[in-house]
């Protein structure tokens, strides 16, 4: 009897101490909302809504948390203003050294040879494949409409860094065997060391003269119509800035060659570039030079869409095949790009299963 009334008891001051702890937590809570109301200067707004938000979810010291997070967030800044923009750098310049070794071990080698850089090509290519393979899973969708032979002038949207070009001229030269000319903005021939680089991939600056003579010859080229000012004006809306460029639309009318229209998913997600403000789109326009910050190097999934092929045809005016053409590449964009662009969104791609493409 004395042992059963013992249980009663210790029960009963179990249940009212538990009663007393939930009264005592939603008494601190409401002190704690009416402090907020009231507004008293020695409490901070945010302190106390992190004091609200601890009782509600019934985690302690909830704002050490959020310090710790905002302390990484301080420290991982640099890493992704800075560092990782110019890894891309750091690679080509890795690759001019590479081509500098492999030139002085071949010297002996080049009088009897005709292809003394396919071996370095190869590696160097191999290189850019496996960088694109692991940090971007990167991915080329109709590379069966380049030909195995003969010529053809492959049209694509430029990024504010077209490192989805370099990528696509790796995998097209590993499974073709195929150099893809391309030609690049008078700027980048005056970069320190880049010369044998350029050189050894073919790139020239033009004029229109030379990229007939390329085509004719049946090599393939590549140009973007929008060059460093698509570079440094689109942003993730992706819009197209070719003006009225038509210059390549006559350098496949005078080649007789087909264009093949390219654009890459999620390149302005990958780097993005502050050309667009005013500064320095000015400093742009002043001096021809793309003075504007480049920020990113996000892991972001990159595939690289090839449209259908526009053929040759004789009564089509240069205007109207410049017309042609970009419409195109937006009808790639539009298919395959979510517009406005999403960093996030683009990094959860990495995740997600192969796209089908009709």
């Amino acid at each position: 009897m004395s042992t059963n009334c013992a249980r009663i008891i210790s029960c009963c001051d179990y249940e009212e101490s538990d009663s007393f702890y939930h009264f005592y937590l939603g008494k601190k809570m409401i002190e704690k909302n009416q402090t907020c109301s009231v507004g008293q200067d020695s409490i901070p707004y945010m302190t106390c809504l992190v004091h609200i938000l601890e009782g509600w979810i019934g985690v302690q010291q909830l704002e050490d948390y959020l310090n710790f997070i905002n302390y990484l967030l301080w420290v991982f800044t640099p890493l992704i203003v800075l560092i990782l923009p110019y890894f891309t750098i750091f690679l080509l310049y890795l690759t001019i050294i590479f081509l500098h070794i492999y030139k002085r071990k071949n010297v002996l080698k080049e009088a009897y040879s005709h292809n003394l850089w396919d071996g370095a090509r190869k590696t160097v290519a191999t290189v850019w494949d496996g960088h694109a393979a692991v940090w971007h899973g990167y991915e080329v969708h109709g590379i069966e409409k380049i030909p195995e032979k003969g010529p053809a002038l492959i049209i694509f949207y430029h990024g504010a860094i077209p490192i989805d070009y370099y990528y696509f001229m790796a995998r097209i030269f590993i499974h073709t065997g195929r150099t893809c000319r391309v030609v690049a903005d008078h700027f980048v021939f005056k970069v320190p060391g880049f010369s044998l680089l350029l050189d050894v991939f073919c790139a020239l600056h033009g004029p229109r003269e030379k990229c007939v003579e390329v085509l004719k010859s049946g090599h393939l080229l590549a140009i973007s119509p929008g060059g460093v000012r698509e570079a440094l004006l689109s942003d993730e809306t992706y819009s197209i800035i070719w003006g009225d460029r038509k210059g390549f639309a006559q350098v496949a009318i005078d080649a007789k060659v087909p264009i093949i229209p390219m654009f890459t998913q999620n390149i302005r997600e990958g780097f993005r570039s502050l050309g667009g403000t005013r500064l320095f789109r000015w400093l742009y326009e002043k001096f021809r030079y793309p003075f504007a910050p480049i920020y990113g190097g996000f892991p972001v999934k990159l595939r690289t869409y090839l449209g259908d092929p526009i053929p040759y045809d004789p009564k089509v005016t240069a205007e109207q095949l410049a017309e042609k053409t970009k419409n195109a590449v937006q009808e790639l964009i539009d298919r395959h790009q979510r517009i406005p662009g999403n960093i996030m969104s683009a990094l959860l791609e990495r995740f997600h299963k192969k796209q089908e493409v009709n």
